[in-house]
């Protein structure tokens, strides 16, 4: 089974969605189940990862929903609020949603750079790994370093980078990204995502060989083994076409096993959210 391990649904709203700026108004728009469904069947994808883009519990439920209306909705990444004191109620109650496989915060967008750190925040963690819920880390480079510290203070929670922790593909200044990412793929309880590669390039002007050196570098780091292929669509629309992310995805580990390409595309998501 191939699985699209991180894309996303939204109903848009300008205020809500006020991060999508008027230079990205090819996203200004809602993006549902039915958007994507003839995209996956073009790539021969059977199933997807939706994740969340909005952080508060209307968005966990949005997204829940839309997964009980469509089949090929494996799995969700939601959003709850792990600084909560009644934190353990809620994730008692969320636990019930057999499609909600894990939670993700924003935390590219703190303001605060040691924000996976902060005592709060790590005692949310703590308790997800009791209700076999997962964790995705959207961060950036500068990050990479506190995320280490978070993955190896809970072992046994399960964690997966989002986007590669973000590589400036438009500077092409890769040299503390790889310092670091090779830091924390040391540790066994984090997957990496192959996804958001043209988001973050020149939108107009990249190419499929700019991404080589990173993905070189998370093989190498991490193994096919905890890798796992995604779209970051419809956001990824602001540079290309679904069929031309996943194109660049598929050439570049084309080299690769069959068993080893069928874990990038699905077998390792599978394994890791449950699905």
């Amino acid at each position: 089974m191939r699985i699209d391990s991180h894309q996303h649904f939204w109903k848009y709203h300008p205020v809500k969605d006020a991060w999508i700026s008027d230079e990205m108004k090819v996203i200004q728009r809602d993006f549902l189940p039915a958007d994507l469904l003839p995209l996956l069947e073009a790539k021969y994808i059977d199933g997807c990862v939706s994740v969340q883009a909005d952080q508060s519990e209307e968005e966990t439920h949005f997204l829940l929903q839309l997964a009980k209306e469509n089949e090929f909705v494996k799995g969700v990444v939601g959003w709850i609020d792990l600084r909560a004191e009644n934190l353990e109620a809620r994730l008692e109650y969320f636990s019930q949603y057999k499609k909600l496989k894990g939670f993700r915060h924003i935390v590219q967008a703190e303001p605060d750079e040691d924000f996976l750190l902060q005592e709060d925040f790590c005692m949310g963690i703590s308790k997800l790994a009791k209700y076999n819920f997962t964790y995705d880390l959207l961060i950036l480079p500068k990050h990479l370093p506190y995320a280490t510290a978070l993955v190896k203070r809970f072992p046994q929670q399960s964690f997966v980078i989002d986007h590669l922790a973000k590589p400036d593909f438009k500077q092409i200044d890769f040299a503390v990204w790889k310092k670091e990412i090779r830091v924390i793929a040391a540790c066994p309880n984090v997957m990496c995502k192959v996804s958001g590669l043209v988001t973050e390039a020149d939108w107009n002007n990249w190419r499929a060989t700019d991404f080589i050196y990173c993905l070189d570098v998370i093989t190498d780091a991490f193994g096919v083994n905890r890798l796992m292929f995604g779209s970051d669509w419809p956001v990824s629309l602001l540079a290309a076409s679904y069929e031309e992310l996943c194109d660049i995805v598929e050439d570049y580990f084309s080299k690769f096993s069959n068993e080893e390409q069928d874990k990038l595309w699905g077998g390792n998501a599978i394994e890791f959210y449950h699905l």
